[in-house]
């Protein structure tokens, strides 16, 4: 898997959540996960979760950590599968960082990760005639966020070391995968 931390600063605004964004943009063809850091505002047409559109529900964060996914030849199963193996890859990163001597403990629900009740994370799964893609995305910051949150400030994280490190471990994790299904036998 391709992995790019992109060094310009811009917005998710769920546009990017798209085949081919990162060939397109960056020159990054094939199964990627890239990142960048910036702000997040999705207005609702271009929500793809549908539980937080009939909701009415706004998403927006003044500074996250973005992540894009794009994978080939998979099922929406596989990519929300993909989604959860990244926030657990998130939530690991995260307790790693910090002090030892007074462990904070994480949880991670589903496709997001909190700490006690204040949201880390953000992302959804979806699939195109093409591919499937995620978009995941990390608070740097508790600003301009409509719910309770936390963030990589709270722990005192560099957010470009978190960054390429998770980029590097997705990576890692999808390539052993891959391996994985190539070197059995299949049952008779």
């Amino acid at each position: 898997m391709k992995t790019k931390f992109i060094k310009k600063y811009f917005a998710y605004t769920g546009d990017q959540l798209r085949s081919h964004f990162a060939y397109e943009n960056y020159g990054v063809l094939g199964n990627s996960i890239v990142a960048w850091i910036g702000p997040c505002d999705i207005p609702f047409e271009h929500m793809v979760d549908l539980e937080d559109v009939l909701a009415k529900s706004p998403i927006r964060g003044a500074l996250m950590l973005h992540f894009i996914v794009e994978v080939f030849n998979q099922s929406l199963f596989s990519a929300v599968s993909l989604q959860r193996l990244l926030a657990s890859i998130v939530k690991d990163e995260i307790e790693s960082r910090l002090n030892s001597k007074n462990p904070i403990r994480l949880r991670r629900d589903g496709d997001d990760v909190f700490w006690g009740d204040k949201k880390i994370t953000i992302s959804i799964a979806s699939i195109s005639a093409v591919s499937t893609q995620i978009h995941f995305a990390v608070n740097v910051n508790n600003n301009d966020t409509p719910v309770k949150t936390a963030a990589l400030d709270d722990f005192k994280i560099n957010v470009n070391d978190f960054g390429k490190s998770v980029l590097d471990k997705f990576s890692k994790e999808f390539d052993s995968i891959e391996i994985a299904t190539q070197k059995v036998r299949p049952l008779k």
